[in-house]
């Protein structure tokens, strides 16, 4: 377990559903200090309020963008250890506009790397997703140059002690805007259910693993890598089914009463998800509940022959979780899912 008790922190998009889980996470280490900086001033406020009283001399937050390079050189005064979760992550928000999207993911991550160098940070961490590997959306697009730049960053550090790395992961359940809440608000007006298809697949994980996965990163990256977490998968029919079942009688029905609509996916949906696409295999390492993927031939551990990958890792490959699975991962997660941050 990485310790970060003698670390001063920094978590850039800390107000998110992941950057939130990662707060929480990184301040049960006991470290001397975790920066928390968002441009959302109404959930910084909240997580002041809540999260201060406990930690009154540990927790500082502060209304930063990373858009702007002088306040990311400013929020990482003192700062030893990064964790960059800010993000622009809605796919279809993001296709509309994907302008936004390279000013918050690609800009701002170089604003982020940029300041790191110019300081005393030991380590970055970014945090990415399944929608880099071999992109099909803008959202994706920009989250690869994200992943590019930060592994370009260990070349361009200039010989200061700093080393910066990615995490790659699929759905966080439970998040905001997410599918999990679209579904239990559908299910509280009566429904219908909307599925794209409910053999579509889609890997999931939850918060705490998610901030847990990052914590761990930091501990075990030497610079350079993408750490890539295995991760069960769903089909989204049985998502569907397995909430209806559970929401239905809470809002007044019996879940015989929901009906699911398939409404067909978009041009930027994939069937099943991709964490490791065909041309990282040849860079990737495969360990216990993880895949390395390296930048170059160069950088692959010498004991890696063995270890390589055989086939791209999609959300097809990977374990199946049950209506009974899902309901129990769900319980970890229920407080979150208020229905005044779902759809309209």
């Amino acid at each position: 377990m990485t310790d970060l008790s003698s670390k001063r922190v920094l978590i850039t998009g800390g107000c998110g559903s992941i950057g939130s889980s990662l707060v929480r996470r990184v301040l049960q280490d006991g470290p001397e200090l975790v920066r928390v900086i968002d441009n959302d001033e109404g959930r910084l406020h909240e997580m002041k309020t809540k999260l201060g009283a406990q930690y009154p001399r540990r927790l500082e937050t502060s209304y930063k963008d990373v858009r702007e390079f002088h306040e990311m050189r400013q929020a990482m005064e003192g700062i030893d250890v990064v964790f960059h979760a800010a993000a622009l992550k809605h796919v279809g928000i993001v296709e509309r506009d994907p302008f936004q999207a390279v000013r918050t993911n690609v800009r701002g991550t170089e604003n982020v790397l940029r300041a790191a160098t110019e300081t005393d940070v030991e380590a970055v961490i970014a945090v990415s997703t399944d929608k880099a590997s071999n992109p099909v959306s803008a959202m994706g697009a920009t989250k690869l140059l994200s992943e590019r730049l930060t592994v370009a960053a260990n070349e361009s550090a200039d010989g200061r002690n700093v080393r910066f790395g990615c995490v790659r992961f699929g759905n966080v359940l439970g998040t905001r805007g997410s599918v999990v809440p679209v579904f239990v608000e559908q299910i509280r007006r009566g429904g219908p259910i909307t599925v794209t298809d409910p053999e579509m697949t889609r890997f999931v994980m939850r918060p705490r693993d998610a901030a847990e996965f990052v914590v761990e990163a930091f501990g075990t990256t030497t610079g350079g890598e993408v750490v890539v977490r295995k991760m069960p998968a769903f089909k989204l029919g049985t998502l569907a089914d397995a909430l209806r079942e559970q929401y239905a009688s809470e809002f007044g029905y019996q879940p015989t009463e929901i009906p699911t609509r398939v409404v067909g996916s978009g041009p930027t949906e994939r069937y099943h998800e991709k964490l490791v696409s065909a041309d990282e295999v040849k860079h990737a390492v495969e360990e216990r509940d993880r895949f390395v993927l390296f930048p170059n031939d160069e950088s692959m551990p010498s004991e890696a022959d063995g270890n390589a990958l055989s086939g791209e890792y999609t959300s097809a490959d990977a374990r199946r979780l049950s209506k009974a699975e899902l309901l129990r991962m769900l319980d970890d997660v229920k407080g979150k899912l208020s229905t005044a941050e779902t759809v309209p």
